[in-house]
């Protein structure tokens, strides 16, 4: 569930590193908003990423 729709940004996966080089599993998740915009000039309700917000990729209603 964790994707932008505009984007397709969506939770990545690596290690966390501590100073002994000991690694542990951690994720990155994007910050999703449920918002409405314009698809195909209809609204629709999807999950968009802050980051897409800002750069003015999509029309919001």
């Amino acid at each position: 569930m964790a994707k932008d729709f505009i984007t397709g940004r969506k939770t990545e996966f690596g290690n966390k590193r501590s100073h002994a080089l000991n690694s542990a599993r951690r994720s990155w998740k994007p910050n999703l908003h449920k918002v409405r915009i314009l698809v195909n000039g209809k609204p629709k309700r999807v999950y968009v990423s802050a980051r897409a917000m800002k750069s003015g990729k999509l029309t919001r209603v």
